[in-house]
């Protein structure tokens, strides 16, 4: 994919993740132990040969800022094109109104950038793959834009800011519908896309003058008619990540070796910020089963059917299962936490419990003390 540039949308989707964003943007979201939402979106343009590539912010991107850095861990820190953090805009600090608007505000960036073609994707899924074969569809088939789809089972409480499509035999799209009022399997969008530069520059500049700033209706939808625009089937392990419920879902499915395998396939790693820590401690009383533990963590407590994030301290006698435990918590002894998701810097104190349900984990906010 040579002579694209890329775009990361790290905002996109967080009023459906309002627990974990108050602090914290979309695409530094936790996940997996010791990721970020974005390291898959990094990865995947990375093993694409994409080597260019923007971030676009809104607001609370500090700790992306510090996460990302200069992209040295994703080999994106060069003299020619390499990772840029794309800042909101003066007009659009008080809050971007889409897709567009972003786009609108980094277009001098995009002008400025010597591709062809662009890629655009955000930080909501949680998938490991590259854009090649994709491209290489868009390329043969002489599409002016294409999407990818996965087929996904639509549920009813998690089928809100969703897009699915219907396609002819030839994989043009025929139809585009927002938050449908059907379920089951469906070509739900994945929020990824390519087109050529400039044909992004005329859509977003067309779509602003006549003040349109939802790219699925205005862009997608509208244009139906107008452009060629293909959908392009991913096959791959993907989640969607558009509720409490389906972050606590997607870390507990790390537990199935089959759904590490289809996301760190060999030679596809994801990378990610590295952190110089020591390994994971056990003490003589730590009782262990079916669990990720990431580095700098001390266990002496038992953890069943969980995944420890990093620094984590369990003491003597907690018992933790079932739950999502983030960076730098400290679980009391005597402590009992079942299906519960705990945000960074969590203190729960010793004596105390707190069970959930699988269908209903219960959130511990950052920094509390309970």
């Amino acid at each position: 994919m040579k002579n694209t540039l890329g775009i990361v949308f790290s905002n996109m989707h967080e009023h459906m993740m309002s627990d974990l964003t108050p602090h914290r943007c979309m695409g530094s979201i936790p996940i997996g132990g010791r990721y970020r939402l974005i390291d898959f979106a990094l990865s995947s343009l990375v093993h694409s040969g994409v080597k260019d590539v923007g971030i676009i912010t809104k607001t609370n991107y500090q700790s992306l800022m510090d996460h990302v850095g200069n992209g040295r861990e994703w080999d994106l820190s060069r003299k020619i094109g390499g990772l840029v953090v794309l800042p909101p805009s003066t007009h659009a600090q008080t809050g971007q109104s889409g897709r567009v608007e972003a786009l609108n505000g980094i277009m001098d960036f995009v002008k400025s950038r010597g591709a062809e073609y662009v890629i655009t994707t955000d930080c909501d899924t949680m998938m490991n793959t590259p854009f090649d074969d994709m491209f290489d569809a868009h390329i043969q088939s002489g599409a002016d834009i294409t999407v990818l789809y996965k087929k996904m089972e639509l549920r009813e409480e998690g089928g809100r800011d969703v897009y699915v499509f219907s396609l002819n035999t030839d994989g043009k799209i025929n139809a585009v519908l927002a938050n449908p009022p059907l379920f089951g399997e469906q070509n739900v969008y994945l929020n990824v896309m390519i087109t050529s530069k400039s044909l992004l520059e005329y859509l977003v500049a067309d779509c602003y003058s006549r003040n349109l700033f939802n790219f699925e209706r205005d862009i997608l939808q509208a244009g139906l008619d107008k452009y060629r625009i293909n959908a392009y089937e991913h096959k791959g392990y993907v989640t969607q990540l558009n509720s409490l419920q389906a972050y606590y879902d997607a870390n507990l499915d790390l537990l199935n070796p089959q759904v590490r395998r289809d996301l760190f396939p060999r030679g596809l790693p994801v990378y990610t910020k590295v952190q110089d820590d020591a390994p994971v401690r056990y003490g003589l009383s730590a009782k262990v089963h079916n669990s990720l533990f990431a580095d700098g963590c001390l266990i002496e407590g038992e953890v069943e059917n969980s995944v420890i994030f990093r620094g984590v301290t369990i003491k003597k006698g907690a018992k933790v299962k079932n739950s999502v435990i983030l960076q730098g918590a400290t679980i009391g002894e005597n402590s009992s936490l079942d299906c519960v998701i705990t945000d960074k810097d969590v203190i729960i104190r010793e004596g105390r419990a707190f069970a959930g349900h699988h269908t209903y984990p219960v959130y511990i906010s950052r920094g509390a003390v309970v």
